[in-house]
């Protein structure tokens, strides 16, 4: 959750003396939050005033979530906090309102407008379209299938703090995995060009961030939508196959990205996240290797392991292939961190396919690992399932990968002491390294203050579970 305003009290009509103010309450990924950068920029632009105080706020915004249950929830709980009081307006947005538009609108009448993934973009326009309605209705602006994708100019008001951002290079999903819903919601999987995004890095490098990190559903897949189209049958679609692994030969890819990334003038990291198993190559292995401003870390969530969770997951991978592409990974990338995600609890899941994947947890020894409990979500294929399991199974599997999990990354974090990391500057004793992605991740805790939003070096002098203890070297 990312709140720039948090409900305290009502609000007021702007008077004709200042302009409108409009507060923000975004939750989830860090997808959604970059929606919601726009949708604040955009209002800049059309002269409101970005407030993080919800008492001042004219109009306020939930952007919300709708991935699984607990998401949902949360964001149905910040409506119903952030509704609407005399003279206040309240705005939903994101993915709940996405998925959920006819249902929302019956249910939720107290709120006055929801707007789609499409819309983000005309936000400013919207916002003071709903200032001025005196219908009780509420306005729903949502298209069907959405196809938006931000440009190198759109507007955006940053919420990350000032040396940390992301730069969403694409949107949509082209994969079919039985549990996930995404697609349906935010469409077919679409590309910005190489030089769209490379216009926007350097701008963001100029104004002094040091951290892009590079997100889309697929960070992989980039660049693959607008390869030729192929011939024979299939020759009506448009790019691969969603297995189909990087290859520069055929079109645009994210090797092409990172090279051009690579060029641009400064001190920065570039951060790779969201990548799909079935899109590495040995091409884009040696792009990282190569290129010493991309970090040495992957987010690559795998899911499962054994072969009739990955099949019955619809994960278009195997084992073998996964098993493989690790050992590429870090032979290709040394010093490389991987982080990944799976989900237990999956219908169908027996204690023999749960043993296999904390075998494959134990031996693999994931620098950086979280859990997921199965949440069964409507519209998924995997929510038709026979086998769906009960939550107590889903929480013991879950207590027990992470139980695990933690004893690794102790015994991980323990073998840095006494070595030298160059880390980011959070907060004044709160550093982190290029290991660890904002927000997810973990931390480096200093033994003095160091200036926040610098590279500084450190020495590792310990760990706390999973955080690490170091003190600050001098300057260079």
């Amino acid at each position: 959750m990312s709140p720039v305003a948090t409900r305290k009290g009502a609000g007021s009509s702007a008077p004709p003396s200042r302009p409108p103010k409009v507060g923000m309450i975004s939750l989830g990924c860090a997808k959604n939050l970059v929606d919601a950068e726009i949708m604040l920029g955009g209002a800049a632009l059309k002269g409101f005033e970005v407030t993080a105080d919800a008492d001042d706020a004219d109009l306020i915004v939930v952007n919300t979530c709708g991935f699984i249950d607990s998401a949902k929830q949360e964001s149905i709980d910040a409506i119903l906090e952030a509704r609407r009081h005399p003279g206040q307006k309240l705005v939903v947005s994101g993915c709940l309102a996405q998925r959920y538009r006819e249902e929302l609108a019956r249910e939720l009448p107290e709120v006055d407008a929801f707007i789609g993934l499409d819309q983000i973009a005309t936000a400013g326009e919207i916002f003071h379209e709903v200032l001025a309605r005196k219908d009780a209705t509420p306005l729903s602006i949502i298209s069907p299938r959405s196809q938006y994708i931000p440009d190198y100019d759109t507007p955006r008001f940053r919420l990350t703090p000032g040396h940390t951002t992301y730069v969403k290079i694409a949107e949509g999903c082209n994969h079919p995995c039985s549990f996930c819903v995404i697609p349906q919601m935010r469409g077919r999987h679409r590309s910005r060009t190489i030089a769209s995004v490379t216009a926007e890095v350097r701008g963001l490098v100029a104004e002094g961030i040091r951290e892009i990190n590079l997100i889309s559903q697929d960070t992989t897949y980039f660049g693959m939508d607008h390869w030729e189209r192929k011939s024979g049958p299939a020759g009506g679609m448009r790019g691969p196959s969603p297995t189909q692994p990087v290859d520069s030969s055929r079109g645009p890819t994210l090797v092409q990205l990172l090279d051009e990334l690579a060029t641009i003038d400064g001190e920065f990291w570039i951060r790779l996240l969201y990548t799909h198993p079935a899109h590495w190559s040995d091409e884009l292995i040696a792009a990282i290797a190569r290129n010493p401003k991309v970090a040495r870390y992957v987010d690559m969530p795998l899911q499962h392991i054994h072969a009739d969770m990955l099949a019955a997951m619809r994960r278009e991978t195997s084992r073998e292939h996964i098993e493989n592409l690790i050992t590429r990974l870090r032979a290709g990338i040394p010093g490389l961190a991987i982080r990944t995600t799976f989900i237990v609890g999956f219908p169908g899941e027996t204690e023999e396919h749960f043993a296999s994947l904390l075998e494959f947890i134990e031996r693999v020894r994931f620098e950086r690992l979280g859990i997921f409990r199965y949440s069964q979500e409507g519209g998924s294929r995997a929510a038709k399932m026979e086998g769906q399991l009960p939550d107590k199974i889903k929480n013991r599997r879950y207590r027990e990968a992470m139980k695990l999990q933690q004893r690794i990354a102790a015994e991980l974090a323990e073998a840095q002491r006494g070595k030298t990391l160059r880390v980011l500057v959070e907060q004044p004793r709160i550093a982190r390294s290029e290991y660890d992605a904002p927000d997810v991740d973990c931390r480096v805790i200093l033994s003095r203050n160091a200036p926040v939003g610098e590279f500084i070096d450190v020495r590792a002098t310990g760990a706390q579970v999973y955080d690490l203890l170091a003190d600050v070297l001098p300057v260079r």
